[in-house]
């Protein structure tokens, strides 16, 4: 249940020593008048992996210890468990579509499932693969599909829309073999955004790289960084022409300026500091970055605590 955990916890390298959270300008809130919390707690023993922000101030952080899924208002640092858990139904990555429904990528089951974001229930479940190993950990969702990495298996998994957004039928999901870098054995790809030209940019979280993938093909070439790595590369977040690449064991929140053909990047600064412990992912707010400490470099337990935190972007 917990291979991520063992992963990370076994490759865990020296940490470079953190410097104190880096500051933006004088952008506004989406609510200037009113002090959201810094930090928003998650039950003890939660195991966090996956963040999205919903409607409103709404924000949803799936466990990738037994896939319960918690709803919370940013606003307020309130919150409570809007899907039960179960053994073997683990939750990595979480986005939100436009039409309110909340996916996820369902981890070791390698499968994905869709569920109303208000009241929870069930609408769709797509099974991948039957793959023992299989880790299906982050989705990008276009106007036309749902794109799902596999850390442990050179594929994307897609699950296509019908017209209107529309869900389609359990058997509708295909896999996508990859090549080129993005099949690099043991690279582990894990985050993954669209870019507006239609391609994919995947975080390898072992070879410190990002990844372009073309969609209908799988084809992929390495994304041009300038020599920075992005090692330990986990969720990635992506504003016009800023990406966040959340880098968990290391702490760091990596800020990439992308050129105007989003062919090649720059990193501008690194956000760090004592709030970030292993981040696994993030969305957007107004001038704030919500991050998920997913905490991989301690043993999961019933007492550990977890925490959502804001940063400024």
């Amino acid at each position: 249940m917990f291979l991520l955990r063992r992963l990370l916890t076994l490759l865990v390298v020296p940490l470079v020593a953190a410097a104190t959270l880096s500051t933006v300008g004088s952008a506004a809130t989406a609510h200037p008048t009113t002090p959201f919390p810094s930090r928003i707690a998650l039950p003890d023993g939660f195991s966090p992996e996956g963040l999205t922000i919903g409607r409103g101030t709404t924000v949803y952080v799936g466990s990738v210890g037994n896939g319960a899924v918690w709803r919370g208002d940013v606003r307020t640092g309130r919150g409570s468990v809007l899907i039960p858990g179960a053994p073997g139904r683990e939750k990595a990555g979480l986005k939100l579509d436009e039409r309110g429904r909340l996916w996820s990528a369902d981890f070791s089951a390698g499968a994905a499932s869709v569920h109303d974001g208000e009241t929870g229930t069930q609408l769709a479940h797509y099974q991948f693969t039957d793959e023992p190993g299989s880790i299906v950990n982050d989705l990008v969702i276009t106007g036309r599909a749902v794109y799902f990495t596999d850390s442990a298996r050179p594929v994307l998994y897609v699950v296509p829309l019908l017209p209107g957004g529309r869900l389609p039928a359990a058997g509708a999901a295909r896999v996508l073999p990859l090549s080129g870098p993005a099949a690099t054995p043991d690279a582990f790809n894990n985050g993954i955004v669209a870019l507006p030209d239609g391609d994919l940019l995947v975080a390898q979280m072992l070879t410190g790289r990002l990844v372009r993938v073309d969609p209908r093909t799988g084809a992929s070439s390495v994304f041009d960084l300038g020599g920075y790595s992005v090692d330990r590369a986990d969720g990635l977040v992506l504003r016009g022409h800023t990406l966040y690449v959340i880098r968990n064991l290391t702490n760091v929140v990596a800020v990439v300026g992308l050129n105007a053909r989003y062919t090649a990047g720059v990193v501008r600064r690194e956000i760090t500091g004592p709030a970030l412990r292993s981040p696994a992912t993030g969305d957007l707010l107004g001038s704030a970055l919500y991050v998920v400490n997913g905490r991989f470099d301690v043993e999961p337990g019933p007492d550990v605590d977890y925490d959502i935190v804001r940063l400024p972007a």
